[in-house]
């Protein structure tokens, strides 16, 4: 059941939905390795954690706090099946720290036992809600192709599991998220789109400014397709390369979620955002008929979907 049909159904009913009335924001901080790891990796998830104050998410980590009564492990399964009820509203699920891959089977290193990408889908799978699930971890790649799906954004630190190096992409998105000067399509906030972008960005420039040869390339998806797209396919934040079959392109979506609101975002309720977006996804497909399809069969098509997107915006400033 997606968010719309969930919102539908409640009405219906008479009742008011029982779901979160906010976003959610699940950081998990996994095993250190070393000091210097663990002094970073905290200063990450409280940035993480800053940027949900200022967007009025609720926040929580886990791997931080004394687990004597159970396993990280077990706390984030506990956690992850409390938060898979039907919402309009998102869980940002972030990974921060270490990961594995043995050729077969990639995992997030926790203390105490790990979580494998197969475990963590499973856990997953119940979820009804717009899911984000960011793993800024090494060796992250497989978490792309396993996770991805309707209604999902995924995003990896690597391109596969094989670029086990310690991974510094976290520590620019951490950064970027609610950065004002990641915000490309100056809309007065900052996307995970944005954020994903500055951050790369960051990544390159490190990378080349130490003269040393890049051992990360994140990814991201947000079709379902389970392909994911690099930083450089982006120009602002539109894709300008085509992928392989015709296959649609990321970022749109991942353009639609932002952890702090304009102030214009915020006039939106649930429902009116719902359709923005599915106004704006409809308008960018369109876009890709562009050139293709006569001018004025392009424009017939796009008059409906711009007159009814400022018509919902004015409606939303009456509020």
């Amino acid at each position: 059941m997606n968010s719309i049909l969930y919102m539908l159904c409640a009405v219906l009913a008479g009742e008011a939905p029982t779901a979160p009335a906010r976003a959610n924001v699940l950081v998990v901080v996994g095993a250190d390795g070393a000091d210097e790891y663990g002094k970073q990796f905290r200063q990450w998830g409280e940035r993480w954690g800053e940027a949900a104050k200022r967007g009025g998410a609720d926040f929580e980590t886990i791997g931080l706090a004394d687990s004597a009564k159970a396993s990280d492990h077990d706390l984030l399964q506990t956690r992850l099946t409390e938060l898979a009820v039907a919402s309009p509203e998102p869980l940002w699920l972030v990974f921060i720290g270490h990961g594995t891959f043995d050729g077969k089977v990639a995992r997030f290193n926790l203390r105490g036992p790990d979580v494998s990408l197969p475990e963590l889908a499973a856990w997953l799978k119940p979820v009804e809600r717009p899911l984000a699930i960011i793993n800024c971890a090494s060796c992250s790649g497989p978490f792309l192709n396993e996770l991805s799906g309707p209604n999902r954004i995924v995003v990896t630190a690597t391109k596969s599991g094989h670029e086990y190096n310690f991974s510094r992409f976290g520590d620019y998105l951490s950064a970027a998220i609610a950065d004002p000067q990641a915000d490309l399509d100056k809309d007065d906030q900052t996307s995970l789109l944005e954020a994903y972008l500055r951050a790369c960005a960051r990544v390159h420039e490190f990378y080349e400014g130490d003269g040393r040869l890049m051992t990360e390339h994140a990814l991201l998806d947000d079709n379902g397709d389970r392909l994911g797209t690099p930083s450089d396919w982006f120009q602002g934040v539109r894709a300008v390369k085509s992928a392989k079959a015709g296959a649609s392109i990321d970022g749109q979506r991942a353009n639609q979620w932002h952890l702090v609101r304009s102030p214009v975002e915020e006039t939106l309720s649930p429902e009116l955002k719902l359709r923005r977006d599915d106004l704006e996804l409809r308008l960018a497909e369109l876009r890709t008929e562009k050139g293709k399809i006569p001018e004025q069969e392009y424009l017939t098509k796009a008059e409906p979907l711009l007159i009814e997107l400022a018509k919902l915006y004015e409606s939303a400033a009456k509020r």
